[in-house]
């Protein structure tokens, strides 16, 4: 069904059916080891290496990504973490400056030890991240949009200047999936997922995805997954596959509102800041359209500073103030004592991630209720004469 859209090869795929009983849902496969022929090799052996549950979560992400390989992994880090051990000593990686916490603590704190260096670039300056390839340089590792400023990265002129340096490309493509971006069409080598986040969609399973676009990444990384053995379990497999089908129309809808709540935002007179690459006058704005489609349903905002944000947080009754993002309900999150808590404040500041910053990401609550919640909790951050000016500037657009 190659030839259908990806909205529905998410419903109609070489799994739309079980061929022994016809059950329309990928049957759970809980088996840890599986008896063998002495003489003759069998396909599946043990879990860690091979589970047909695993194996069809595996196959549908590799067809919805135009890869050739898929890896389904016990979370999103773990995704990573295994895919960055493709790395040797000596290696270096070029990096998103402002990459998710959890990545900047793999690459900063755990990949230094082993002897793999790291250069952290602004990988929306083109000509900075050419001067920033060393000869040792073997992965350019981008996420766009990134965490949690929503920066977007050329994908296909990044792939360029790592082909003209013999380097690969990974890309963290969690916040659009392959629904909206499809970074190997653009030749990138690794496409990566938190799987845990808008695929599968509901807060209640933690995974991680990979895609290689070729056999002998899909080979390397393969013996990595085995090696290491960070492996999905089939329930939480059976999961995500769920979550896959709804995928498209939870994103349609998730976006829609985020464009209107980041509207209202940008309007306000409390917020400093509203980052969303589907404004106009976002910088990434041409790019991330080329690249995409549609600006998908995470943004950020700036208030004054962090008693502001603890203000808030206390007056919004509607999203979630949790950690993690692409669910069904709202989830608001404070990057700085969240996503980012690992990153050291100079960094951080570096980056731009103030103490005044918020990410949202938006689920499928009415729009409506969404900004009327936040209208609400911002009116408690401002003076009366700053409120009345702010609903009369709204009132004449």
């Amino acid at each position: 069904m190659t030839d259908h859209t990806l909205q529905t090869r998410l419903l109609h795929n070489d799994y739309k059916f079980d061929p022994a009983t016809g059950g329309v849902s990928v049957p759970v496969q809980h088996a840890s080891t599986f008896h063998q022929s002495f003489d003759e090799p069998t396909k599946y052996d043990y879990s860690r290496s091979g589970n047909p549950t695993r194996e069809a979560l595996e196959k549908t992400i590799a067809q919805l990504e135009n890869g050739t390989h898929g890896f389904a992994f016990a979370s999103g880090m773990a995704a990573i973490s295994t895919s960055l051990m493709l790395l040797s000593q000596g290696d270096h990686i070029l990096i998103s400056e402002d990459v998710y916490g959890g990545t900047f603590r793999m690459t900063h704190d755990v990949l230094h030890r082993f002897g793999i260096q790291h250069t952290f670039v602004d990988m929306t300056d083109l000509n900075a991240v050419a001067t920033a390839i060393q000869p040792n340089t073997k992965v350019l590792y981008i996420e766009t949009p990134s965490n949690p400023l929503l920066n977007i990265t050329d994908i296909q002129a990044v792939v360029k200047l790592a082909k003209a340096n013999d380097c690969l490309t990974f890309v963290d493509n969690t916040f659009m999936t392959p629904a909206l971006q499809r970074p190997l069409n653009f030749g990138a080598d690794l496409v990566l997922h938190s799987a845990t986040k808008f695929i599968a969609g509901h807060s209640d399973v933690v995974a991680g995805l990979a895609v290689a676009n070729n056999e002998t990444l899909g080979e390397q990384l393969g013996f990595l997954q085995n090696a290491f053995g960070s492996i999905l379990g089939p329930h939480d497999c059976w999961l995500v596959l769920r979550g896959l089908k709804t995928l498209h129309c939870r994103l349609e809808q998730s976006q829609k509102t985020a464009e209107k709540v980041a509207t209202f935002l940008s309007r306000h007179p409390a917020v400093e800041n509203v980052y969303f690459p589907g404004f106009s006058t976002h910088p990434g704005h041409p790019t991330h359209r080329y690249q995409c489609d549609g600006p998908g349903a995470v943004l950020s905002f700036e208030l004054k500073d962090e008693e502001a944000v603890r203000t808030f947080t206390k007056q919004a009754e509607v999203p979630v103030f949790a950690v993690s993002l692409g669910a069904v309900e709202s989830i608001l999150s404070y990057p700085k004592a969240m996503s980012h808590a690992s990153m050291p404040k100079e960094e951080r500041e570096k980056r731009g991630i103030t103490d005044g910053l918020l990410r949202l990401s938006v689920g499928l609550e009415h729009p409506e209720d969404l900004i009327k919640d936040f209208q609400k909790a911002l009116k408690s951050l401002q003076p009366q004469h700053l409120f009345l000016e702010g609903r009369m500037r709204s009132e004449v657009r």
